[in-house]
């Protein structure tokens, strides 16, 4: 069987979350003699192109393409550039000639890439991944209203027109046509979490074409529990791992390590923050970051960006991790990390979160953007006994890449085989196109 994998993006490139489970499940597809898996990613400025081509190779690695696009209109999830669609990726697609293609995404590529494959290879297996709800909200795919932060239970062509006035409803519901007209292309849609799964069916898409299936990790080592020295006897290391954006709440975490009193909080406590981007953030909430922040004091320690590949180091020095996201998350990877890892997690009741840290089994759940609730987790963090040690017993092992792949592929399998044609044949590997 042969399959392609497409991304938005390239690890190597961009280190988000589904960029690393796409390129993850290609690994574990690597893993598979029986496999013949080739891995494309879209990849922009301010990387160059070569030449006249949108294609481009990444020479290191064999069976992995870049895919230059650049035109692309965030309204629609689409590739103005359909000329090169239409023969570059069309190019990839009957060189390689896939019995499987599986979109991880489709952002900067655009639908289009989709309707190619219907079009090119009629019989290729269509799956299509979603990790957050761009196809169905215009807000960043975040379901959170705009002006507000208040959270979205549902998108119509009026509720989205209120969130944006200068967008007519009309121009919603031609929004809403386009894209689940191109997505119904697809054979079958995966969802890393039945949360995300239940708002896509909501939203139109049918249930009988839906897979929930966890995005795998791929970590060799795990990071043994932090040695607590003779003069401490708690664990009071908490941790932050996460763009430092509004929606992920780091300020409602700050804000919360304030409110905490020095008599709970003692000498030993403090609050690791591995974050960036907040240059990019709007002027009010770097403002209000900057305030938090002096208020903390020697409480909180930044630590900068991190790469995905130092997790494993980052976390020696980690007891809890904490995810105040104000937002629907779908499946954040560092859930999968700290469990991996045996920590425990402090999270927001929402989403996907709620849903993959059970609470008062393997970590804690706080109301949504409250800071109160959040200390009143983090002060029974800090004081009762056992509590750790219990929660770290209650975490199950999460899914590796190689099992990941499995499942995926035990998928393929079925679904190709209710198709009633014959299943594809083993294949030699094709050489990389030039």
């Amino acid at each position: 069987m042969r399959i392609l994998v497409v991304s938005h993006g390239h690890p190597s490139f961009s280190l988000g979350g589904a960029e690393i489970a796409s390129y993850n499940l290609h690994k574990g597809f690597q893993a598979k003699a029986e496999l013949d898996t080739h891995y494309l990613a879209r990849v922009g400025a301010p990387t160059p192109r070569h030449g006249g081509t949108a294609l481009m190779s990444l020479r290191q690695r064999g069976g992995e393409l870049l895919y230059y696009a650049e035109e692309y209109d965030h309204f629609l999830l689409s590739n103005r550039a359909t000329d090169e669609i239409e023969r570059d990726f069309v190019r990839v697609l009957r060189d390689l000639k896939p019995d499987v293609v599986h979109f991880h995404h489709f952002i900067g590529l655009g639908l289009e890439c989709i309707f190619a494959v219907r079009d090119t290879l009629p019989d290729a297996l269509i799956v299509v991944t979603f990790h957050e709800y761009l196809s169905i909200c215009h807000h960043h795919g975040q379901m959170v209203k705009t002006g507000a932060f208040k959270l979205c239970y549902r998108a119509s062509p009026s509720d989205c027109n209120a969130c944006f006035p200068d967008i007519s409803p009309a121009r919603f519901l031609a929004r809403e046509t386009f894209i689940k007209g191109i997505l119904n292309l697809a054979d079958h849609f995966v969802s890393p979490s039945r949360f995300l799964a239940e708002r896509y069916q909501q939203w139109g898409l049918s249930a009988d074409r839906f897979s929930v299936i966890e995005n795998g990790i791929d970590i060799a080592e795990v990071a043994p529990p932090r040695p607590l020295p003779e003069a401490e006897s708690r664990r009071s290391r908490f941790a932050y791992f996460g763009q430092l954006t509004p929606y992920k709440g780091a300020d409602v975490l700050l804000d919360a390590v304030t409110r905490i009193p020095d008599s709970v909080w003692g000498e030993d406590g403090v609050l690791l923050v591995y974050g960036g981007n907040l240059d990019r953030q709007p002027e009010a909430y770097k403002q209000k970051f900057a305030d938090l922040v002096e208020a903390a004091g020697r409480r909180v320690r930044f630590c900068g960006a991190f790469q995905n590949h130092e997790m494993p180091n980052l976390m020696r020095s980690v007891d809890w991790v904490v995810m105040p996201s104000v937002w629907w998350e779908n499946s954040p990877i560092v859930i999968q990390e700290a469990f991996f890892h045996g920590r425990p997690i402090l999270s927001s009741n929402l989403g996907g979160m709620a849903e993959k840290i059970t609470d008062e089994v393997d970590g804690l759940h706080f109301r949504s953007g409250s800071p109160e609730d959040l200390v009143d987790c983090m002060t029974r963090a800090l004081s009762e006994p056992g509590l750790w040690e219990r929660l770290r017993a209650g975490i199950k092992k999460p899914l590796s890449h190689v099992d990941c792949a499995d499942q995926h592929l035990a998928l393929y399998q079925r679904l190709i085989a209710e198709r009633g044609v014959p299943a594809p044949a083993n294949r030699d590997a094709t050489p990389m196109i030039a």
